[in-house]
């Protein structure tokens, strides 16, 4: 079951779905937009291409194969959803 958590925590979970936090970080405002992920000790870190439809891990830590595909799914799941309040996130960040 997936819920949405609207936030403006200094990092704002965005989504949580089978154990894994989805967030963003307040200070990587100069990155292009990209996902935290984390579930126990399991982190990692996936870029999103908005015109590419494509998601590109920029890092993990501690994460099995099966995790990373888990990750994938529920990225390409809610990318849309990801890219939204990716640009929520940062206009209340600059307004």
């Amino acid at each position: 079951m997936a819920r949405a958590v609207a936030s403006s925590e200094r990092m704002p979970t965005i989504l949580v779905i089978l154990g894994w936090r989805l967030f963003f970080y307040a200070n990587e405002r100069q990155e292009p937009i990209h996902i935290h992920c984390r579930k126990g000790n399991a982190e990692a870190k996936y870029w999103l291409d908005i015109d590419g439809y494509e998601v590109a891990e920029a890092h993990a830590y501690n994460l099995s194969l099966a995790d990373k595909r888990t990750v994938r799914r529920i990225i390409f799941a809610h990318f849309d959803y990801i890219v939204t309040e990716w640009e929520r996130f940062q206009e209340q960040r600059d307004g």
